[in-house]
């Protein structure tokens, strides 16, 4: 019974501060330095990670296919199922899962140690917003640069696949980009972004929210880092599904 009241208090307070981020968003003046030095961050940043799993993602996704099709006579919809897999799928949740490892366990560990070392505590007695401050530019930039990232991963997943595709069913460049654009729509591009919105605000109010609660030190900002990891991760994977639902049930 107390860890179910634990977690309606931690509900609550992540919603308040879900609110307050809103409104900072809204109000001006607008920390249009700050949030380009967090998209340098959070997004540059994590690029050639990015690039670097999209790839073999693709790869590996295009020669499990090209196995498993191989017996039915099909391997030749190899760059159908990869297409639709990585941009719907894999595309959008790896690269939350790889920003929410590398970039909400910065944001906890930067503002937890703001917040022992009383640093946000001047911040608020210097009259200003802490939220608009350091929140709101970080929440923001998850949210631009992660559909970035999903689109650069989508194309060099599909290039992946591609490769793997050619060698091992035999097509042609030709004939792989022409079962994409057979089978990728608009929908399907807006499935996997609009996703990778959500997942982005997830890992960035996760991050901030984990640090800004943080107690006891410097060992607390060490719990505070691992359980920003977790709570994105399990975040975005629940996340993936609700709105893997909703888009399916809307769009189809």
């Amino acid at each position: 019974m107390k860890q179910i009241r634990r977690f309606i208090a931690y509900l609550g307070a992540l919603g308040l501060l879900t609110f307050r981020t809103m409104v900072a968003f809204i109000r001006p003046p607008w920390e249009f330095r700050a949030l380009i030095y967090q998209l340098d961050t959070s997004g540059i940043g994590s690029w050639s990670i990015t690039a670097l799993t999209a790839i073999f993602t693709g790869m590996v996704l295009a020669l499990q296919f090209a196995s498993g099709l191989k017996t039915y006579g099909a391997s030749m919809y190899t760059g159908k199922l990869v297409s639709l897999g990585i941009v719907r799928e894999l595309g959008p949740v790896l690269t939350a899962l790889l920003v929410g490892g590398r970039v909400g366990s910065g944001f906890a560990a930067e503002l937890g140690s703001m917040v022992v070392t009383e640093q946000v505590d001047a911040i608020r007695a210097l009259g200003a917003d802490p939220i608009k401050k350091l929140v709101a530019p970080r929440v923001m930039a998850c949210m631009i640069a992660l559909p970035l990232l999903t689109m650069m991963a989508d194309l060099i997943g599909c290039f992946g696949g591609m490769l793997i595709t050619m060698q091992e069913v035999g097509v042609t460049q030709q004939f792989f980009y022409s079962q994409v654009l057979e089978t990728l729509g608009i929908v399907d591009l807006l499935h996997g972004l609009g996703k990778s919105v959500c997942f982005g605000y997830i890992i960035g109010i996760t991050g901030c929210f984990v640090g800004m609660h943080t107690t006891g030190g410097t060992e607390g900002v060490g719990l505070s880092t691992t359980r920003a990891v977790v709570a994105s991760a399990v975040g975005v994977l629940i996340s993936d599904f609700l709105l893997s639902k909703l888009f399916i049930a809307v769009y189809g």
